[in-house]
């Protein structure tokens, strides 16, 4: 099974006049395969993938797929919700779209047990099984943390599961989970901490900086795995204040922000309940970006 590792971006989805806006998002994409990244993915919960309709969701990933097509990267496809059935529907629909990977959002307000989300996990990983498949644990955001020992069952009991991304700001998770399964892929979900996860043994990142910055976060990823661990935590270091003001408010209202500013996207547009942010917030983010050379599409 061809796994998709390496450096990643959480795509922003761009809207106009209430509607995605194709040629932009294609364009975004673009911008990532020239900057060097491993692999995009559409329809993650940065690419607010909550108020999607279901037929944008797919329309995001066949416009993915087809931008990504014959160029090293690769489409890893978010399929997540708190519905087994509608997570499924959706995971079928992406592997029929030609995704090269899938990943999952844990189920967010249900609170699921430990015994409830190995089964959510395993009937969306068993239904298509013919497809690599992440894991993705934010309990931030979803209210449910997938310990290590769910993820590793998972990942004994399900061929196609290889890998997981972390969003629990934890590092002892990345830790223990290497420690007692070194073949499972994990992705750092963090900006902050992408280089600590990497030299730990992490295999990649799935990044929403680099909706912005994709130059850097590939270089980094690039240095960290090529065992340049030096080279890797500079570039760490020198994104952190960016890492750190993207997220003064709640994802991804401050990245498409600083998109907005650099020109990258026409519109400032988000779905209710997201508004853009606040005007105090506009110019921190405005402050901190005067640091970056940002490169245009």
């Amino acid at each position: 099974m061809n796994i998709v590792t390496g450096s990643s971006t959480a795509l922003i989805t761009p809207f106009k006049d209430g509607k995605l806006d194709e040629q932009t998002y294609a364009a975004l994409i673009k911008r990532q395969i020239n900057n060097g990244m491993d692999a995009v993915c559409p329809v993650g919960t940065t690419g607010e993938s909550a108020t999607l309709t279901y037929e944008e969701d797919i329309r995001c990933m066949e416009i993915a797929v087809e931008v990504c097509k014959g160029t090293k990267t690769r489409v890893l496809a978010g399929a997540g919700s708190n519905s087994t059935a509608e997570a499924i529907k959706t995971a079928q629909r992406a592997r029929d779209c030609g995704v090269d990977a899938i990943f999952s959002v844990s189920p967010y307000y249900n609170k699921p047990s430990q015994e409830g989300l190995f089964q959510h996990y395993k009937a969306i990983a068993d239904s298509v099984s013919d497809v690599p498949f992440m894991l993705y644990n934010v309990p931030g955001r979803t209210s449910v943390d997938v310990d290590a020992d769910t993820t590793i069952r998972l990942f004994n009991e399900c061929k196609n599961i290889y890998g997981v991304k972390e969003a629990s700001g934890s590092l002892e998770r990345t830790v223990e989970l290497l420690s007692r399964c070194p073949e499972l892929k994990v992705f750092s979900g963090d900006d902050a901490i992408d280089y600590p996860i990497l030299a730990s043994g992490g295999a990649g990142i799935t990044s929403v900086t680099s909706n912005l910055m994709p130059d850097l976060k590939s270089e980094l990823v690039s240095l960290a795995l090529s065992g340049d661990f030096a080279g890797a935590r500079e570039i760490n270091e020198k994104l952190y204040p960016l890492n750190k003001v993207m997220f003064c408010e709640s994802n991804p209202v401050p990245i498409k922000a600083s998109m907005y500013i650099a020109g990258l996207i026409e519109t400032l547009e988000f779905r209710l309940p997201l508004v853009p942010p606040s005007l105090e917030n506009m110019k921190k983010i405005e402050k901190v970006m005067k640091n970056y050379d940002i490169k245009g599409l």
